[in-house]
């Protein structure tokens, strides 16, 4: 038996001695008296009885073992031309006092603080500093609408807001302030506090009695020391993205979320303390909860906020100069962004500029990574590949190639096995379990492992009804797939990207497959719109790479033709429409649900995550060129 089936098959069979054994990493003040509550399913609870501190394992233990001069955190913006290091000891100061400065302005173990920054150092101190006082925190992505924001204020009910006066967002700077104040405006519920952190190039009025000036509070406060929680108290609340009425607020524990993300770090990502590990996406987002902050600093590794984008800051270069310059070992980002370096820089002319030696891992995830984009970043960079999947509701990867334990072959569209602690099966719509290669609904099997959603927050009818109904003794991922005769599983999409061509049911993920490799195609969408004969049919959305000058019509006879071949006329594709971009959340996610709407003439709403609602008139544009809706 190799090292991975040797570790996944006790993560199964006997998950109670797993997990207490990787729950030896974290430092307990008080050790649990049941590694797993049974008690009241689908409430599963990890580490009954324990207490620790969360902030305690990501800083200070660091600090105490002898890592108090490495570098936790690189701040890196290319938006504002700045690089600042912070060791794990200057961490430990900056966090002690401004935890020291919310007790001082009344926050105490249990309460909510929503915090609204961009990707600056700040942001994590404010995060680990509620951690430290067992306040928890909801991070609400930066430049979020006035609107969705004070949803999440009314829902989370914040004793404090913690935000920075603004950001850079392209060529413009965006004030906060302004946002925030309508936010609250908005809301029935009224924070106590907004502390204000005041960047350079942009300062926000202080001008409410509840406004406060970080600068000030943390000059006169005193450094407070971490306050032990137990293990199943809450570390923080994620709203998901919703697209109608109220995000679910995803809420992680303490105990086994630090567990889970301190073992992901050796097992999945190969890395050890003291390397450099990047995960290029934003700390509003799960990624950035679990991999800029807590996962990188419960492992002792420094980690990168990288205050800029894949391309444009200053070019398609960017990922590498960062990679160069900070000798990162593993790079963890989604798909979309290579997408967007390959579409700007086909060849790989910018890589040649920069020296990659101890570069040794790419992880994706946050979108099914095609194969052609597999295949670019695997020969451009000569590393491994790692395509994992998982999902914010997990807030660590259900299946992974799991590069700290044993590395399997790669399958090209397949982020490879189920991770040790994800009894990952594939079911039909009745609940039945399928047969290899037969593509239903992916489902985990109950408990699911620790550092994954405890409950919803303030819902706990809404997390049964979400993720337990349907399939009983399950959790529902929503998405569908199969898993093949050597145990790879392969993620093809939503359910609901599933479309009924004729009564075939067809995946759109295998379409965008086949498409994505014609050498002309940078990314692309396929949709299903209605049709009166078949009840539905696939509509093709493209973005050419750049340089491509070929006639747009022999490139969609090409593609229908690759289809066909690949798939079969049963799959009747026969309409592209080439666009200029796709719509996407800021995340990365391309807004297919919202494309469907479009293309079936039904209201929507653009969704508060998404990157340019401009785009979306564009899209209806191109859609009404080949007749939608019809």
């Amino acid at each position: 038996m190799g090292a991975y089936q040797e570790q996944f098959r006790q993560s199964i069979d006997h998950p109670e001695l797993f997990w207490a054994e990787a729950a030896r990493a974290i430092d307990w003040s008080r050790p649990w008296d049941e590694v797993l509550d049974r008690s009241n399913p689908p409430f599963y609870r990890w580490f009954k009885g324990g207490e620790l501190n969360t902030c305690y394992n990501a800083v200070d233990r660091h600090v105490e073992n002898g890592r108090g001069d490495q570098v936790a955190i690189i701040h890196d913006s290319p938006v504002t031309g700045t690089i600042k290091k912070i060791t794990y000891r200057e961490l430990q100061e900056q966090v002690a006092l401004f935890a020291g400065a919310l007790r001082a302005q009344g926050i105490q173990k249990g309460d909510t603080v929503i915090i609204y920054m961009p990707m600056i150092p700040e942001a994590a101190v404010a995060m680990l500093a509620c951690a430290r006082l067992g306040a928890v925190h909801s991070v609400v992505f930066g430049g979020f609408a006035a609107h969705e924001l004070a949803i999440r204020i009314d829902h989370a009910r914040p004793r404090a807001m913690v935000i920075a006066s603004g950001a850079i967002e392209g060529k413009k700077t965006l004030a906060y302030k302004p946002m925030v104040d309508s936010a609250i405006d908005q809301s029935e519920y009224k924070p106590e506090k907004c502390i204000v952190f005041q960047r350079d190039f942009v300062t926000a009025e202080l001008n409410h009695e509840r406004d406060k000036n970080w600068a000030e509070i943390v000059r006169d406060a005193a450094p407070a020391e971490p306050v032990p929680v137990q293990a199943t108290d809450p570390l923080y609340i994620l709203y998901t993205s919703g697209t109608t009425g109220m995000p679910k607020g995803v809420m992680r524990d303490n105990g086994g979320h630090a567990v889970a993300l301190k073992w992901s770090m050796q097992h999945i990502y190969n890395v050890k303390p003291g390397d450099v590990y990047w995960a290029a996406s934003d700390v509003g987002w799960v990624v950035g909860h679990s991999y800029i902050v807590y996962g990188p600093l419960l492992h002792g590794c420094t980690t990168i906020i990288y205050e800029g984008k894949p391309i444009g800051t200053p070019d398609a270069g960017a990922f590498w100069r960062v990679i160069n310059e900070h000798k990162v070992k593993a790079l963890f980002t989604a798909p979309t962004a290579f997408r967007a370096i390959k579409k700007e820089d086909p060849n790989g002319e910018f890589l040649k500029k920069y020296d990659l030696t101890g570069f040794q891992t790419l992880f994706l995830a946050g979108e099914r990574l095609d194969p052609d984009t597999y295949h670019w970043a695997g020969r451009l960079l000569n590393i491994p590949v790692i395509d994992h999947w998982w999902q914010t509701e997990t807030g660590w990867a259900i299946v992974a190639n799991p590069m700290g334990i044993e590395q399997f072959p790669v399958k090209p569209g397949s982020p490879t096995m189920p991770v040790p602690g994800y009894d990952v099966r594939v079911v039909d719509h009745g609940g039945k379990e399928l047969a290899a290669n037969q593509e239903g609904n992916i489902v985990i099997r109950l408990p699911l492992p620790p550092g994954t959603l405890a409950t919803l927050w303030r819902n706990e009818e809404r997390f049964v009804k979400s993720y337990m109904n349907n399939f009983p003794g399950y959790y529902e991922t929503s998405d569908g797939g199969y898993i093949d005769e050597d145990g790879y599983v392969f993620v093809m999409g939503r359910m609901d990207d599933v479309i009924n061509v004729a009564g075939h049911r067809l995946s759109t993920g295998a379409m965008e497959e086949i498409i994505a490799t014609h050498p002309a195609v940078a990314e692309c969408a396929v949709i299903g719109a209605s049709d009166e004969v078949k009840g539905q049919k696939p509509v093709g959305l493209i973005v050419f790479k750049a340089g491509v000058n070929r006639d747009e019509e022999e490139i969609k006879k090409e593609l229908v033709q690759m289809v066909r071949d690949q798939i079969g006329p049963i799959a009747c594709y026969r309409e592209t429409a080439v666009v200029k971009r796709l719509p996407k959340t800021r995340s990365g996610k391309i807004l297919r649900g919202t494309m469907r709407a479009i293309a079936a003439g039904k209201e929507y709403r653009a969704p508060s995550t998404i990157d340019d609602p401009a785009i979306l008139q564009e899209i209806t544009e191109d859609l009404k060129k080949l007749g939608y809706p019809t």
